[in-house]
C-alpha cells in the first residue's frame, strides 16, 4: 500500500479561467531544466515562461514569484517518492533510501534542492515554504513505514495514534513536536533525510547498497531505543 503523490501547493485559486494541468507541468519542467542551466541567480519569471511557452500573466496567477514557483518544482519531485510493503521494516527503509538516493542523482533535483536551501538560509518564508511544501508532505513516509512495522509486530504501539493515522477523522491532531509518537517521527525523518543528503550532495560518496545497509541497521537500533522511550 503506497501513497500517492500529493499535488504541489500553488498560489491562492483566484476568479477567472480554471487552471490548466498541462500547464502547470511545463511551468515546473522548465523551472528545473532553467536551474540547471542558469543557476538560481539567473533564472527568471520570463525565462521560464518562454521554456514553458506560456505567457508571463500565467506563472503570476499561479506563483507570486521565484522562491514558490522553485519550491514547487523541487516538491513534485520529491512527491515521487513511495514506500512500497517490501515484507520487514530494513527492506522498506532500505527502499526509500534508494528512491532518495537515487533522485538526488538527477541534476534537477540535486541542483533545485542545493539552490533553494542556500537562498532560504536569508529568506524565513522561502525556509518555512520549503518545510510546509516539502519536509511536512514527505513526513507521509515516515508515518506510513512506522504503522506498517507495528502492524507486523516491529516496533511497539504508542499512545499517540494521530502520530500514526493522520487521515483519521476521528483521531485529534498532534503537533509536530508533541508526544512520543510525533517527536519520534520527526526525529527519524531528520536522520534518514539528513543522512542522505549529506552523503550524497555535502561528502559527494556513493549512496550504495552495502552504505545503505550499514545506515539500516544503524537506525534501526536506534528505533528500538526510541519505540521504548
Amino acid at each position: 500500500m503506497c501513497s500517492r503523490p500529493t499535488p504541489p501547493p500553488t498560489a491562492p485559486t483566484r476568479p477567472g479561467r480554471p487552471r490548466n494541468a498541462a500547464a502547470d507541468t511545463a511551468i515546473l519542467e522548465a523551472t528545473r531544466a532553467a536551474l540547471v542551466e542558469l543557476g538560481w541567480s539567473k533564472l527568471s519569471m520570463s525565462d521560464v515562461a518562454a521554456r514553458a511557452g506560456v505567457a508571463k500573466t500565467t506563472l503570476y496567477r499561479r506563483w507570486a514569484g521565484k522562491n514558490e514557483l522553485v519550491v514547487d518544482a523541487v516538491a513534485v519531485l520529491f512527491d515521487e517518492l513511495e514506500l512500497p510493503d517490501r515484507g520487514s521494516l530494513a527492506a522498506d527503509i532500505e527502499g526509500v533510501v534508494h528512491q532518495f538516493a537515487t533522485l538526488l542523482e538527477r541534476p534537477e533535483a540535486k541542483t533545485a534542492l542545493m539552490a533553494v536551501v542556500a537562498e532560504s538560509t536569508r529568506d524565513e518564508p522561502l525556509r518555512e515554504r520549503i518545510r510546509t511544501s516539502i519536509v511536512d508532505r514527505q513526513k507521509r513516509l515516515v508515518l506510513e513505514g512506522r504503522a506498517r512495522a507495528q502492524a507486523r509486530g516491529e516496533l511497539p504501539f504508542t499512545d499517540a495514534p494521530a502520530a500514526l493515522d493522520p487521515d483519521d477523522p476521528d483521531t485529534p491532531d498532534t503537533p509536530d513536536d508533541g508526544g512520543p509518537a510525533g517527536g519520534t517521527d520527526d526525529l527519524i525523518f531528520d536522520v534518514i533525510a539528513g543522512a542522505v543528503v549529506h552523503r550524497a550532495l555535502v561528502s559527494g560518496r556513493p549512496v550504495d547498497a552495502d552504505w545503505i545497509q550499514r545506515f539500516t541497521a544503524l537506525l534501526l537500533g536506534g528505533l528500538g531505543a526510541a519505540s521504548r522511550g
